[in-house]
């Protein structure tokens, strides 16, 4: 992403994500996502605190992935672009919006942990009814020899 668009939060999941399909069936999930700041008041020496709420969208693997893996509460890091959507009422009223379109989401593992699993590459078209084909289970991934290369892909 070289576009000049690229954001990057970390916040508090705060609803149950919400799965849903294009007609086309693209899977796409929505949730949103508080941010705090937190900074301390030069003239008082108080500490003030703002939270920001924004809305995020995922599209394909990575909102089935996301919808069966976060819930609210849930500390995650998003990676992704700010992107406006415009559209009408029916009382004919002009609305926009804007949304972070995830290209990543994550765990945070600042004061959790997490176990990650690799799901099985899929076509198109091919779900899960709505979840991530776990595939079938064999021995866990051996740890990465001392020689592996960083710069490929992690799976």
């Amino acid at each position: 992403m070289s576009n000049g668009n690229t954001i990057t939060v970390i916040g508090n999941v705060t609803r149950e994500l919400e799965l849903r399909f294009t007609p086309s069936g693209q899977p796409t999930a929505t949730f949103g996502l508080a941010v705090n700041r937190r900074w301390q008041n030069r003239q008082t020496q108080e500490w003030e605190e703002a939270t920001s709420f924004f809305d995020i969208v995922c599209w394909r693997e990575l909102a089935e992935n996301a919808s069966a893996s976060l819930h609210k509460g849930t500390r995650v890091i998003v990676t992704g672009r700010l992107e406006q959507r415009s559209w009408e009422t029916q009382d004919g009223e002009k609305r926009s919006k804007v949304e972070i379109v995830a290209d990543e989401v994550g765990p945070s593992l600042r004061w959790a942990s997490a176990q990650v699993e690799k799901n099985e590459r899929r076509g198109p078209g091919d779900t899960s009814q709505g979840r991530p084909s776990g595939g079938s289970r064999s021995a866990p991934p051996e740890p990465a020899p001392s020689y592996a290369n960083y710069d490929e892909e992690p799976f």
